[in-house]
């Protein structure tokens, strides 16, 4: 062969010879504290309910939650995010369950507090779809539509509850406008300063809830477009960014994670707060469901996928497989 003057001049491939060279070299590295692990417990159940859309993933009792929090705290995960079931017959039109203080998601937050203590960011889900009969994320007006104002109302009933029963972090979900300031507001008049907000600040409209929707027994009738973000739009994620740190959020999340790299880099270059991704479901079952049929490689494919998310700059990636990884990156 041959060779012309020093061509090529540079080769980037010097940098890629050996896994140890790789490792070396790497931009982004995914550690355990970056991991939270969202759980579901539900109530009236003496035996964990897998839930068929999400291999590996299982409706808890309270005991399996709270060695599920401990199984985290061993692999070194930072939080877990705490979604309650209710029974069925508890489910009415305001959502009356997620602010009893007997509600299955506050005794969840008591036991897990109890089991790991400080050891783990115990953290609290502050939505009202779990809760209602008709499984929107608000009160509904008469004609059927979500009421923004009456919804924020609960909304600061159910972050005192969750306080109380002892989050570290609650997550106002839902996409009321305004709901960051009304949950700050009650966190602070009710003795709770030290309560942290997670906003769900840029949270889409998205096709990949669906698996989601059997874990949490959703009663959801339509669709929640006049609340979530449209999946066209970038900008309006800045706008409600700006929003929420006015209003006292402490994190800023993005959710989906996977489809939206785009507004989660956006986000993560407009901010000094840390900032969260949420893999969710539908993200989950997808990798799955491929890998179980041979198409990928499974444990490839997980840590590629939080690599990706890890490097659009998110500092902290809800994920089901958190403590399954947290494992393997000790190892």
């Amino acid at each position: 062969m041959t060779v012309y003057g020093n061509f090529p001049g540079s080769r980037p491939r010097r940098l890629r010879t050996t896994p140890t060279m790789r490792r070396m070299v790497a931009e982004t590295r995914l550690d355990p504290a970056d991991l939270i692990l969202p759980a579901f417990v539900r109530e009236g159940i003496d035996a964990p309910v897998a839930i068929s859309a999400m291999p590996g993933v299982q409706q808890h009792t309270l005991d399996t939650l709270r060695k599920a929090a401990v199984d985290a705290v061993s692999a070194g995960v930072s939080g877990i995010m705490l979604y309650g079931v209710p029974a069925g017959e508890k489910k009415d039109a305001r959502g009356t369950a997620g602010t009893d203080p007997d509600g299955i998601l506050q005794v969840a937050l008591r036991a897990v507090r109890a089991e790991v203590g400080d050891d783990l960011v115990v953290m609290s889900d502050l939505c009202l779809d779990e809760y209602t009969d008709h499984g929107h994320c608000g009160v509904l007006t008469e004609d059927g539509r979500v009421d923004n104002d009456a919804t924020l109302e609960r909304y600061a009933e159910m972050a005192q509850v969750q306080a109380d029963a002892g989050a570290h972090v609650v997550g106002p979900s839902g996409m009321m406008d305004g709901q960051v300031g009304v949950v700050r507001d009650a966190l602070d008049q009710t003795g709770h300063e030290d309560v942290s907000i997670l906003a769900y600040t840029a949270k889409y409209s998205s096709a990949f809830y669906g698996p989601f929707r059997e874990a949490v027994g959703s009663s959801l009738k339509g669709d929640r477009k006049t609340y979530q973000q449209d999946p066209a739009n970038a900008r309006e994620s800045l706008r409600e960014l700006a929003l929420d740190l006015a209003e006292g959020a402490d994190m800023v999340m993005v959710k989906p994670a996977g489809p939206y790299l785009d507004i989660l880099a956006k986000v993560a270059d407009s901010v000094d707060v840390p900032v969260a991704a949420y893999q969710i479901s539908g993200e989950y079952a997808m990798i799955e469901a491929a890998a179980e049929r041979g198409w990928i490689d499974r444990d490839a494919a997980i840590l590629e996928s939080l690599t990706g998310i890890r490097r659009a700059g998110a500092q902290m990636i809800l994920t089901y497989w958190a403590t399954e990884v947290a494992q393997r990156l000790r190892r």
